[in-house]
């Protein structure tokens, strides 16, 4: 292919171009000092005339900046969420940390189990398969590689912002393909601080976060501790969730900074069930799974340390590891999970248990030259051991830990991934060009001693996946910037594409990773106070796409089946309308934004018969969103969001189940949240979900058709004590 020529030819070139020159690199050395900078160090201030540094306070409430720490974000569309920009998020409301962020689509679900969210239309939504989510730059799923599925999210008062990076990400991060969605946590505060905030609401929900923060001498700390439980709105939809994290940073030095955060997660929840059409149109509120039943725990720890050894040179090394599990409690409910009976009783269990503990490294070394250059250099390394057991018990309401019943199944799984990665980033004027390379291995291990096939798969399937990007932009007027990227990714192989124990897989099972070629060109800018902008172009090339296909009646084999192509329009805007006023009033804003996305996704080619031609499954042609924020000082906040979605297919065959429509419908979603600050130190805040009480659903199982119903309307309202 052209590009990836050019790229690789753009990439040796500019990686070779920078030889120190004289000045000093325009924005990481005029910008205040980010995270990763050592407490207390002191820069010397560098004034430096550059268009890209016209009006940052707007930019960077919108987007990241184009050196943000050792990584290069310049000519790769990102979108920025400063969370204290809106009213506190409570419960399981999703759907209020992505309101802000283009093309995002969600499949809701009831309980916070799991995070379900696609984009572009690249893939099924389930578990978020298809996009890297991070906390702080460490990847969240619970193994990275081999089983990439998303059962954690950070509690929203611990984040300060959530970054959004479009093509290209799988080069600064790795895989998936796009995009890279990065949770901030918030920093230590360089004074004491407290809060503890209370909320109760409809469906018996109750949620308390505390927090304490400060400093002492070069040592920051920060803790906190969150619990929140419900009983849901439908029969065996409650759950029981805690979290908590703590963060010290210990300044070495001037220069030199380490920090130690360790996360706590754990999660218990029922499962009401799937529905299928017929029961959903008659009571969406109805229990399919009465005794179903999910437990989940989280533990991570993450050293990260760095040094800024002078203006132009910075190193962070970052070392995670930690264990995670879940354990599914699945029952066998006569006559089926859609049989439209007033109590379904389960005749037996099935217990399957994951576990998960991993280790990884990510060190990344930045040097800055010229006036705005910069290159980087960086490495990761990966490894899980990722077990996997099912056992089969008649007690259908059988003990997690203690199953006793009989093993069914068992894969002693494993994963490996290891990448050295260089960017460089050269300017000329009010040109820059960015150039990028990175080298990918990895190893996937599986070893089943126990399946209800004859056929135990036994070993490891090894790719290497070299990618390359190039970007080019134009600073122009004030304020303003063109942007041009083209950028590979991929999506690796994971257990369940050569193992798994829902059926029998054939010996011939070993399919290539899934490669993609994404090209976007755009424009945005900040060129008045209060005013942001972008609007861009795309096309993503799907190569090899994974898919299960049956070899006989009782064996299947997961091969690249075909491609895929997603082509559309993606803008965003914000304004803060009191900046009409000849004199805006200080500290007051009324801020309007609004995103969009248009999407024409096709399968382009496919070795199933009839396929080529068809939509991809949670391709909406249309996401729009948009909302008004007034906040006004010292501490009001009210917001009013409006989500709106096309109707979506749900399966590769544009095809409805029985009686239900071939696509998930429409549907228009408004959300109201507030909250007040009184006497110093008290905050009142609330907020209506769901305010029309609109009846929907966004998330189906091809399996038997069955539906997940979204939430109705929730109301609640809470107390708040800041220190």
């Amino acid at each position: 292919m052209k590009c990836t020529s050019c790229a690789l030819v753009c990439t040796a070139v500019f990686l070779c171009s920078t030889a120190s020159a004289q000045g000093v690199s325009g924005e990481s050395a005029s910008q205040a000092p980010t995270s990763h900078a050592p407490r207390g160090s002191k820069l010397k201030r560098v004034v430096v005339r550059a268009p890209y540094l016209f009006n940052r306070a707007t930019r960077y409430a919108h987007s990241m900046p184009e050196v943000p720490g050792p990584e290069i974000t310049v000519t790769r569309k990102t979108t920025v969420v400063q969370l204290a920009d809106q009213p506190p998020i409570i419960d399981n409301h999703q759907r209020e940390l992505f309101d802000r962020m283009p093309g995002i689509v969600l499949a809701e679900q009831q309980n916070p189990t799991e995070l379900n969210v696609t984009y572009r239309g690249l893939g099924n939504p389930q578990e978020s398969e298809y996009i890297l989510f991070m906390q702080d730059g460490i990847p969240m799923e619970m193994d990275w590689i081999g089983y990439p599925t998303l059962y954690y999210i950070p509690v929203p008062e611990t984040i300060s912002q959530v970054q959004m990076i479009r093509g290209g990400s799988g080069l600064l991060y790795g895989p998936e393909p796009e995009p890279a969605i990065n949770f901030v946590s918030q920093e230590p505060s360089p004074r004491t601080t407290a809060t503890l905030q209370q909320v109760g609401g409809d469906d018996g929900l109750y949620s308390t976060f505390d927090s304490i923060s400060g400093a002492a001498g070069p040592v920051g700390y920060r803790a906190d501790f969150s619990h929140r439980q419900s009983h849901g709105q439908r029969a065996n939809g409650d759950y029981d969730l805690n979290s908590g994290d703590l963060d010290f940073d210990y300044a070495i030095d001037s220069r030199q900074k380490l920090r130690l955060a360790v996360h706590a997660y754990s999660l218990e929840s029922g499962i009401a069930g799937f529905e299928s059409y017929g029961q959903f149109k008659a009571d969406p509120n109805q229990t399919t799974s009465p005794d179903d039943r999910d437990w989940e725990h989280r533990y991570t720890g993450v050293l990260a340390y760095s040094n800024q050894f002078d203006r132009r040179n910075l190193y962070v090394q970052k070392l995670w590891s930690g264990y995670q599990d879940l354990i599914t409690r699945a029952g066998a409910y006569l006559g089926g999970s859609t049989a439209p009976i007033a109590a379904p009783v389960a005749t037996g269990t099935t217990m399957a248990g994951q576990r998960f503990h991993y280790t990884g490294l990510d060190g990344r070394f930045i040097h800055h030259y010229g006036r705005g250059g910069a290159v980087t250099v960086g490495y990761t390394a990966y490894e899980a051991a990722s077990p996997y057991h099912e056992f089969k018990s008649a007690n259908p309401l059988a003990d997690p830990y203690d199953p006793a019943g009989s093993l069914i199944y068992n894969d002693e799984r494993g994963s490996r991934y290891a990448a050295v990665f260089a960017e460089n980033l050269y300017r000329f004027k009010r040109f820059h060009v960015v150039t990028s390379a990175r080298f990918n291995h990895e190893q996937i291990d599986s070893h089943e001693t126990a399946a209800a096939h004859p056929y135990l798969v036994n070993g490891a399937w090894r790719r290497n996946v070299p990618l390359f990007g190039f970007g080019i932009g134009n600073d122009f007027g004030r304020g303003n910037e063109t942007y041009l990227n083209i950028s590979q990714g991929f999506r690796p192989l994971r257990y369940l594409d050569v193992a798994s124990p829902f059926g029998k897989f054939g010996t011939v099972n070993n399919p290539d990773p899934t490669r993609y070629l994404t090209y976007e060109a755009g424009v945005h800018g900040w060129p008045l106070l209060g005013l942001y902008y972008d609007a861009s172009v795309f096309q993503v090339t799907v190569k090899n796409s994974i898919e299960t296909l049956p070899l006989t009646p009782t064996e299947s084999t997961n091969v690249n089946t075909g491609d895929q192509r997603s082509r559309g329009v993606e803008a965003e805007t914000s304004y803060d309308l009191l900046q009409l006023w000849p004199a805006p009033p200080h500290g007051k804003h009324l801020t309007l934004f609004v995103n969009a996305s248009y999407l024409e996704a096709v399968y382009t080619s496919s070795i199933a018969a009839g396929q080529a031609g068809k939509t991809p499954p949670y391709a909406p042609r249309y996401v729009l969103k948009g909302g008004l924020t007034l906040s006004a000082a010292p501490g009001l906040k009210m917001s009013l969001v409006v989500d709106a979605v096309a109707a979506q297919y749900f399966q590769a065959s544009d095809a409805g189940i029985g009686p239900m429509p071939a696509q998930i419908p429409a549907y228009t979603v408004v959300d109201f949240s507030g909250e007040y600050r009184f006497a110093g130190h008290w905050r009142v805040l609330g907020g209506i979900s769901n305010l029309t009480n609109q009846e929907y659903y966004s998330r189906v199982f091809i399996s038997g058709g069955r539906i997940e119903p979204a939430l109705g309307r929730q109301l609640y309202a809470g107390i708040a004590y800041d220190l």
